[in-house]
C-alpha cells in the first residue's frame, strides 16, 4: 500500500497546475472579450494572453464557445462572491449609509469588464445559433442571481407591495448605467443616480423613516 503514496502525491501538483491553468484562460477569455470583442476574440489570442499553448486551451475548453461562456459565468459567480462578502462590513441594517453601499455595489455589477464581455458575448449569440441557447440560459441564471443576492443585501421583504418591483428596478437602472459606461466614462452621473436610488430605495424599504 505504501507504493501508491507517491503516485497519489504526484497527482495533486498536476491537479493544481490544471486549476491554475484554467483560470488563466478564463480571466485571459474575459479580458479579450472585454478589450476585442467576439470578432477579435479566438482561441489561439486567449492562449497566448494567458501564456498557454493552444493545444492546452483546447485541452480544458474544446470549442470557442465553451471557452467564453464558460469565462463570462466565471467572472459573474466571482462578482457574486464579493457582493455577498459586502454583507460583512456594512452599517447598521436600516441607515441610509447601508442602503447607498449596497445600491453601489450592486450598480458595480454592471459597469466593470464583466458587464463589457457579457455585452459582446449577448451581441455574438444574437448571430449564432450554437451560442444563444447557452448564454440565455446563462444570463437568466446570473440575473436569478443577482436579485436573490441584493434582496438578502437589502434585507427586503418582497411580500411587501411594490419591493419586488423596486428591487428589479434597481437592478435594470444598473444595467442602463453599464450600457451609458461603454462609450463614455460615465462615472459622475452615475454616483447621482447612485445617490437618489439610495433614497428611492431606502424609502421603499423603510417607509416609517
Amino acid at each position: 500500500m505504501g507504493a501508491l503514496t507517491p503516485a497519489r502525491g504526484a497527482k495533486q501538483p498536476q491537479q493544481e497546475r490544471s486549476r491554475a491553468t484554467r483560470l488563466k484562460l478564463l480571466e485571459a477569455a474575459v479580458s479579450c472579450l472585454a478589450e476585442r470583442g467576439w470578432s477579435g476574440s479566438t482561441v489561439s489570442v486567449v492562449a497566448e494572453r494567458a501564456g498557454v499553448s493552444r493545444g492546452a486551451a483546447q485541452h480544458h475548453f474544446r470549442t470557442r464557445e465553451d471557452l467564453f461562456t464558460a469565462a463570462v459565468e466565471h467572472v459573474a459567480e466571482k462578482r457574486q462572491g464579493a457582493l455577498k462578502a459586502v454583507a460583512h462590513n456594512l452599517p447598521p441594517a436600516g441607515s441610509i449609509a447601508r442602503t447607498w453601499i449596497i445600491v453601489e455595489e450592486l450598480v458595480g455589477l454592471y459597469t466593470g469588464p464583466l458587464f463589457r464581455a457579457a455585452l459582446h458575448l449577448w451581441v455574438a449569440a444574437s448571430d449564432e445559433e450554437q451560442l444563444r441557447e447557452r448564454v440565455t440560459a446563462l444570463e437568466a441564471r446570473v440575473g436569478r442571481d443577482a436579485h436573490r443576492t441584493a434582496v438578502a443585501l437589502l434585507d427586503a421583504d418582497e411580500a411587501a407591495p411594490g419591493v419586488r418591483e423596486t428591487v428589479q428596478g434597481l437592478l435594470d437602472m444598473a444595467r442602463g448605467l453599464g450600457l451609458a459606461n461603454l462609450l463614455t466614462d460615465d462615472s459622475g452621473r452615475r454616483d447621482r443616480v447612485v445617490e437618489q436610488w439610495a433614497k428611492i430605495i431606502d424609502g421603499v424599504l423603510n417607509p416609517a423613516g
